[in-house]
């Protein structure tokens, strides 16, 4: 027989549910049926209720010894259909990731190492000296990817989302005063669109745009980087696409979910850069950071409000300071630094 066991350890951002969206007797089947080495009374499943990605991710115990995980992915979305794709690239340039053990891409199953729970999130109390080997084990798995020449990038690239250009920069920017301050805040709706019209804005965008990209993880952040025997392995890169390696920095460094010093963000950027970064790298990191951030807090109202999935709302005050302490370095951009700075004080009010 299968046994339902009750879901595994959740972190922030996880979403609880009671039942399956797949029967469990169709699970044990196709598990069966592609590993029928294992014992059927043996098998286990256990939901692990994962983030606000539509996608199912299941714990299966093919045996006292070995477990797999099952995702089980919306055959809709086609970033979500090149996740296998994008694993073996992965494994081929030997940067840390999942191995894929069985992939069902009509039933859009896919049955894979796993890596256990241990992410980098799990250690944001443990002190500096620990957590910076892991943070640098992060960016030195993260810059193999961002320093693959582009002739081995050629054919991924054509099976990948859009790339970053200036529509999907501002797109994030606007994604930010729409579900945040709007939906979340509930600005006035003409001083939203005033400050979505800011010049400075669409020059960022187009100043991104003109930089030279490389393949990018796009969502590299504290709950996507598995930390194993030391080092770390790269999770949920689905939405790889060509972009800036700037942008996958400062996803990490300026991730909501774990505050990092400002001295330790800085020798982060230092063992990334192999010394004192440039001043174009760090112009360019800071308005990546910004990127980042509104897309972030866009997500966070979306999913909070629209979703319905109310913990993502608790990581918008981290957020938003993070945000105006990026944006108040940026000239063309003060009317947005004062609204926020309103914000935060209503908020303590």
């Amino acid at each position: 027989m299968v046994v339902l066991s009750a879901p595994t350890k959740t972190f922030p951002g996880f979403i609880a549910t009671a039942t399956f969206d797949m029967k469990a007797d169709l699970l044990l089947r196709q598990t069966r049926m592609h590993f029928p080495r294992f014992a059927l009374d043996e098998i286990k499943i256990n939901p692990i209720e994962k983030g606000g990605s539509g996608r199912k991710f299941y714990r299966v115990q093919c045996s006292a010894e070995q477990t797999l995980i099952l995702v089980k992915y919306d055959l809709e979305r086609d970033e979500n259909r090149h996740y296998v794709e994008i694993a073996r690239f992965l494994e081929a340039h030997k940067i840390r990731a999942p191995k894929i053990y069985f992939h069902d891409p009509d039933e859009g199953l896919i049955w894979l190492e796993d890596l256990g729970e241990c992410d980098l999130f799990g250690y944001r109390h443990d002190t500096w000296m620990v957590r910076r080997a892991f943070y640098e084990s992060a960016l030195d798995e993260i810059s193999k990817l961002h320093r693959l020449p582009k002739a081995v990038c050629v054919e991924m690239r054509e099976k990948l989302p859009v790339e970053f250009n200036a529509a999907l920069y501002r797109w994030e920017q606007n994604y930010f005063f729409e579900n945040c301050l709007d939906r979340y805040f509930r600005i006035d709706k003409q001083e939203v669109a005033s400050l979505a019209s800011l010049p400075k804005l669409n020059q960022i965008a187009q100043h991104l745009e003109e930089l030279p990209r490389v393949l990018v993880h796009r969502d590299f952040q504290s709950q996507n980087i598995i930390v194993r025997n030391s080092g770390a392995y790269l999770i949920d890169f689905q939405g790889m696409r060509p972009g800036l390696a700037e942008y996958d920095v400062a996803s990490l460094l300026y991730d909501p979910y774990v505050a990092l010093a400002d001295v330790e963000r800085a020798e982060l950027v230092e063992h990334y850069c192999g010394g004192a970064p440039s001043k174009s790298f760090s112009e360019t990191l800071r308005l990546c950071a910004m990127q980042r951030l509104m897309q972030a807090l866009g997500a966070y109202g979306f999913l909070g409000l629209v979703k319905g999935h109310k913990q993502f709302l608790n990581h918008i005050p981290a957020a938003l300071k993070s945000l105006s302490e990026t944006v108040s370095t940026i000239t063309g951009l003060e009317e947005i630094v004062e609204t926020i700075s309103r914000l935060a004080d209503e908020r303590v009010r």
